[in-house]
């Protein structure tokens, strides 16, 4: 693979979860920091390697995501040892001398992938190494520079082969933030709900956003508040909007096994407070999606959201009064409904043209899309004038049904009633056949 002379050569080591969210992750970081991604590998692999303008940017990357592991400077890299040592003897000295001088302390590690090694065979493949000019002192608790050989073994556990696709060997730079998907388990939050985004994902979202440092970031149905922790977690000041008074402020059933109702002090500020992230609160208002009562104008840096599409969270907003009397038949003559079905297709709807309105130019919308798997096509993706989609991952929720997070850019101004347009959503659910147009959710 030829690499621009101009650009240095980076291993990066990803998780194996997510395989569809991973690229875009890296994509929009880099694009954040100031670089491109730039590869030809094949991206189900967890070894990508990037081509980065400078160590900054490599670092920057690290410091915000959560599909990659680690990242490495590659000084070479082959098909085979002999490909592996020969890349490493036209790697430039000058690059190496820094990192390998008399007064440094190293170590040198071994990943494998898809492969376990015995003790003795890592010990061979370091002492391998030997013609490279270390000149520290090796130290296996506090190196000062640590160096690994890397070896894929491919994708299939039931079919090893005895020797590796690729072997690689890189300084490394720096881990991923893979533990914040620990530190922020929705198991250890204060206050949760049946549908709290699991905090890997939530993450992901606010990355494919590219979240930053004082950004404005909605959620129009935010629920307990997952993706403004994620949001906050990065610097941005967070507000939203949910229909349900009682999620807004913490009231009713508790949603933990053996808690029969909520706390005194179970609401989303609360949970920004218990990760230190309080001062990035805004507030969050009840307020029905589908009637906004945000005056026009462009807000928000970035809109993210779970939308409810009734499978454990029913799909509502409010009704007029002459909606109410179309329905009233239906009720018993004492009851007044305060809540209509909010279709799939008119919820979409209002979204996609609520981010049209309310984004900055350059802001992004990050949503999950409920669709029928078998009748599926990427026609049937939302789209707005105003906004461009830049991805669309599928994450599978059984053997027919999946939701899709779609990530799109507001590349266009929005100018005024004539750019209020249809979006046409055109995915099945249900029963096959079944227009969103006839139901509230999926099976």
């Amino acid at each position: 693979m030829a690499l621009p002379g101009s650009l240095n050569r980076y291993l990066l080591l990803m998780a194996q979860e997510h395989l569809e969210f991973r690229l875009p992750e890296i994509t929009s970081l880099l694009s954040l920091f100031g670089g491109q991604f730039t590869s030809s590998q094949e991206t189900k692999s967890p070894f990508w390697i990037l081509n980065i303008p400078s160590e900054d940017i490599a670092r920057n990357l690290m410091k915000r995501t959560v599909c990659a592991k680690s990242l490495f400077e590659l000084w070479g890299h082959g098909k085979s040892p002999e490909e592996l040592y020969s890349s490493l003897k036209s790697y430039p000295v000058e690059k190496m001398v820094p990192f390998l001088h008399s007064d440094s302390t190293y170590k040198i590690k071994i990943h494998t992938f898809n492969k376990t090694l015995t003790q003795e065979e890592k010990v061979e493949r370091i002492d391998a190494l030997e013609f490279l000019p270390f000149e520290g002192k090796v130290n296996l608790k506090k190196p000062q520079h640590v160096f690994s050989i890397l070896e894929d073994y491919g994708l299939d556990p039931n079919c090893i082969p005895e020797n590796p696709h690729n072997i690689y060997f890189g300084r490394w730079i720096a881990d991923g933030q893979r533990e914040l998907i620990e530190s922020y388990s929705v198991k250890k939050r204060h206050f949760i709900g049946n549908t709290s985004m699991d905090a890997g994902l939530s993450f992901i979202m606010a990355n494919h956003a590219k979240v930053k440092e004082n950004d404005l970031v909605f959620d129009p149905f935010v629920g307990t508040g997952g993706l403004l922790i994620a949001s906050a977690h990065f610097g941005a000041y967070v507000c939203g909007t949910d229909i349900d008074y009682n999620t807004v402020h913490g009231l009713g059933k508790a949603s933990r096994k053996n808690q029969k109702w909520r706390g005194p002090d179970e609401n989303i500020r609360a949970n920004l407070r218990q990760y230190g992230l309080e001062k990035f609160y805004l507030d969050v208002l009840v307020s029905d999606a589908s009637k906004p009562s945000w005056r026009k104008g462009t807000y928000f840096d970035a809109i993210i959201t779970d939308p409810p599409y009734g499978i454990r969270e029913s799909t509502r907003r409010t009704g007029s009064q002459k909606e109410i009397l179309k329905g009233i038949e239906k009720c018993p003559e004492s009851h007044v409904p305060v809540s209509l079905t909010y279709h799939l297709s008119d919820m979409f709807l209002d979204l996609i043209n609520f981010a049209a309105e309310t984004l900055v130019l350059g802001g992004r919308l990050v949503y999950w899309l409920p669709v029928y798997t078998p009748e599926y096509t990427e026609k049937m993706v939302p789209w707005h004038p105003c906004l461009r989609l830049v991805s669309n991952c599928e994450q599978k929720l059984s053997s027919h049904t999946a939701r899709r997070l779609i990530t799109m850019e507001k590349v266009k101004e929005f100018e005024g009633f004539h750019s209020r347009i249809k979006v046409q959503i055109g995915f099945q659910l249900a029963v096959s056949g079944q227009s969103s147009e006839d139901a509230g959710g999926l099976p």
